[in-house]
């Protein structure tokens, strides 16, 4: 099973500066990819711009959205934007979409909330015709780049409803999950996804990606972490915000075991979310699991 790292871009106080040396340093270490979340209601940077920054100063790892709100974006700019990337790093880009769950993004960018299901959909067509070199009208050319990847980036789509897990199988090479903590949540997701893909008669399996929030370390790393990772999740409720904060993987041994369980169920890569902003946690994570 591989291990990915996400940049702490989404954390409370982190120096944007020092992402430039997070992505330089994954690079250097044995993680499998470098990825970037997204919101836009929130204190944290756009992942694509991240990504581009990434192409600079690394040449090995994948780099990852994970995932990217689609439906707040126009697809045909989206699409050239991320042909643009996986071809300025040689091939090397994986596209994680999802519909997002929540409003206060879709007003920040002006889209409507109450079809992006339905305009996910739509989206994922029309960029694929992108990446295949559709001209759309008579006497226009293609836009962007061609992706070094045929087809386009590889896609993993994430998201917890039905529908969500039911596009796999039509759009994507796979699906990430988030958490990581619980594994037989984990374990019903993938059998769910596995469904999709042998509806659509797909050849293979599809990739299977979970996350895993983490933050190593003294108490008050640990409590400064769980106090971001409530404040993330605080639109979901004070209940569920909690749990996700006092979930969060505290210990190489609790780091150790999860990834074990995990790789049990299937899983082919896990992102090891930091939840605290310093650049020690990128040590302690090789530290702990290589």
């Amino acid at each position: 099973m591989k291990i990915g790292l996400a940049l702490p871009a989404n954390v409370p106080g982190v120096i944007p500066s020092e992402l430039i040396d997070w992505a330089r340093r994954c690079d250097a270490a044995p993680f499998s990819s470098l990825a970037a979340n997204d919101r836009l209601a929130y204190v944290t940077g756009d992942p694509l711009a991240l990504l581009a920054m990434a192409c600079g100063v690394t040449s090995r790892v994948r780099l990852m959205t994970s995932i990217l709100i689609a439906p707040v974006r126009n697809a045909g700019v989206l699409a050239t934007q991320a042909a643009t990337i996986d071809s300025l790093s040689n091939g090397r880009l994986t596209l994680g979409l999802a519909v997002g769950g929540r409003e206060d993004d879709f007003v920040v960018g002006q889209a409507l909330f109450h079809n992006r299901g339905k305009r996910f959909d739509e989206m994922l067509s029309h960029m694929r015709r992108v990446w295949e070199g559709d001209t759309f009208m008579n006497d226009s050319h293609p836009s962007g780049p061609t992706p070094v990847q045929q087809g386009g980036p590889e896609i993993l789509l994430g998201g917890s409803s039905p529908a969500a897990i039911a596009r796999v199988g039509r759009w994507a090479n796979g699906f990430i999950a988030g958490g990581g903590g619980n594994l037989e949540r984990a374990r019903e997701v993938y059998e769910t996804v596995l469904a999709s893909w042998a509806e659509h008669d797909r050849p293979g399996k599809p990739r299977f990606l979970s996350g895993l929030s983490y933050a190593l370390g003294e108490e008050s790393v640990i409590e400064q972490a769980r106090a971001n990772q409530y404040d993330y999740y605080s639109w979901l409720g004070e209940k569920i915000a909690t749990g996700r904060a006092q979930g969060i993987v505290t210990t190489p041994e609790a780091m150790r075991e999860t990834l074990a369980g995990l790789e049990s169920i299937g899983v082919d890569e896990v992102i090891m979310q930091p939840t605290h902003a310093a650049p020690e946690q990128l040590d302690r994570a090789v530290a702990a699991v290589f």
